[in-house]
């Protein structure tokens, strides 16, 4: 082999050489961002403590790394169950979790990828947790006490996932339903509910009336023993008297002029009457000419012949006087 071709050869070689040293230098090291975690696995077997934010070292080519968005992450679920009064109950929940970076070795182990975790562990879980807190309830407790319903829910889910390395944070029911029978029958139960509630109310009012008349009834009687205990006391008639001025002021009359007849202690009430009224009476009172017509002759005129009527008898004792 000739010199120049020795020479290519050696370029050639170191070539090689250089490439594969920068392929294992960028292989040897890998960067785990903020909010993900990783795993490192040397010929296929994970090894212990989990890599967290930040550049990790690792050996080139024999190792893999498998990283894990340990965020929030949201999943909705449905679940059915029956109630303690063995109705069926639907419903669907968001689940609000992550994963704990500390335990994604295990995850990693366990369960593989985070989709396997929801499908494998979030799912079935829920369901469980889901029938043991419906089973405490009736189906109207689960309506009315709702927020006790999902108490009883989250403290099942949690003891269940968290030996899982996932970290529940919250959860919300989306939808809670139950059969058209059922809820049919809750409505019917309601409306006989507010009905009775209604009677009572009427019942009530009717006997709060009837309470009312009787003391206002009861009101009447002590107000009228209490006038006739002070009319038999002394000056009695005066009271009696004020209050039949103020019961005819009352009635809505004008102040008449006003004659009193009696007055004394033996009359009690005054006899009144307006003075106003005997001038209204005189005014329809007929006139002497209305009353007497001026076409009958008077005893004082002359007859046709011109002498003196003698029709007037006088008394005997007038006799001197002609």
């Amino acid at each position: 082999m000739t010199q120049p071709n020795t020479q290519s050869l050696r370029a050639i070689i170191g070539g090689i050489l250089a490439a594969l040293l920068l392929i294992i230098g960028f292989n040897s090291y890998t960067v785990i961002n903020p909010g993900e975690a990783g795993v490192l696995s040397i010929l296929g077997q994970a090894q212990e403590g989990a890599l967290l934010e930040g550049i990790h070292f690792k050996p080139p080519i024999i190792s893999k790394v498998d990283v894990y968005d340990v965020t929030v992450q949201k999943y909705e679920v449905p679940a059915q169950s029956a109630t303690k009064d063995l109705q069926d109950l639907n419903a669907s929940f968001a689940i609000n979790f992550r994963l704990d970076p500390v335990q994604v070795v295990d995850i990693r182990r366990k369960q593989g990828t985070l989709s396997n975790v929801v499908a494998k562990v979030i799912s079935p879980q829920t369901q469980e947790s889901f029938k043991v807190a419906a089973a405490r309830k009736t189906a109207e407790e689960a309506i009315t006490r709702r927020d006790e319903l999902k108490r009883d829910f989250d403290v099942a889910l949690n003891s269940r996932l968290e030996k899982y390395g996932i970290i529940v944070l919250d959860t919300s029911v989306v939808d809670l339903n139950f059969t058209k029978a059922f809820a049919q029958a809750v409505e019917d139960k309601q409306i006989a509910e507010q009905s009775a509630q209604r009677a009572v109310y009427i019942a009530r009012e009717a006997e709060q009336k009837a309470q009312a008349d009787i003391n206002r009834a009861k009101g009447r009687a002590e107000a009228q023993r209490l006038l006739a205990d002070t009319l038999r006391a002394q000056g009695g008639s005066l009271v009696l008297q004020k209050e039949a001025i103020e019961a005819w002021r009352q009635g809505g009359s004008q102040m008449p002029n006003v004659l009193v007849m009696g007055g004394d202690n033996k009359s009690s009430v005054p006899f009144l009457f307006n003075l106003g009224d005997l001038t209204d009476v005189d005014r329809d009172r007929p006139s002497p000419e209305e009353a007497a017509p001026l076409d009958e002759p008077s005893p004082f005129e002359e007859n046709n012949s011109g002498e003196s009527s003698s029709s007037l008898d006088l008394p005997p004792t007038y006799g001197d006087l002609q």
